[in-house]
């Protein structure tokens, strides 16, 4: 952030500070202690302001980070919300307005998304049918993986391996 919004008595009070520290050192017998005083103080109160303005921000984004982080570990796995929440040592109602908030999506469909990435990878990428490609993801049966793929992006899992290889043949074996 490339400034700080204060209020006016605030900004007030930061000038007489400002003005004080100034008028020491044009001084003719001026304190560098005194100054250095004066600047502790100014810089303290701006750190207020900054701690008061963005400390939820920065607690909320290492929360974002610490789940980002559990979810690449454990999404194969683990896909309920209260695990990741109870991890991170939040209630999983403050977990999904953080991630809202922040990411603009609850810690279900992130976990969703990063499976259904996880499932095109392995479907353009590997040479596993998609039943295998259905078990590695922990998926108990070949239908309800189907239903969710294609619940997640609109196609079955046949048809998006269909189109992608349809594609990188038209597109001399490139996905753009």
């Amino acid at each position: 952030y490339s400034f700080l919004k204060v209020s006016k008595e605030f900004s007030d009070q930061l000038c007489k500070v400002y003005d004080l520290m100034e008028e020491e050192y044009q001084s003719q017998n001026h304190s560098l202690l005194i100054i250095k005083s004066l600047l502790k103080a100014f810089l303290l109160n701006i750190i207020r302001v900054k701690e008061h303005e963005f400390t939820m921000q920065d607690v909320n984004q290492k929360r974002v980070f610490e789940f980002m982080l559990l979810l690449e570990e454990n999404y194969l796995h683990i896909r309920n919300t209260d695990f990741y929440a109870d991890k991170i040592g939040i209630s999983t109602k403050r977990l999904n307005q953080i991630l809202k908030e922040k990411l603009q999506k609850t810690g279900l469909q992130l976990i969703h998304d990063r499976v259904i990435l996880e499932a095109k990878r392995q479907i353009i990428h590997s040479d596993h049918t998609l039943k295998e490609i259905a078990y590695l993801l922990d998926f108990k049966e070949y239908p309800y993986f189907s239903r969710f793929f294609k619940q997640h992006t609109a196609l079955t899992p046949e048809h998006f391996k269909k189109q992608a290889n349809n594609h990188i043949a038209l597109k001399a074996n490139t996905l753009i």
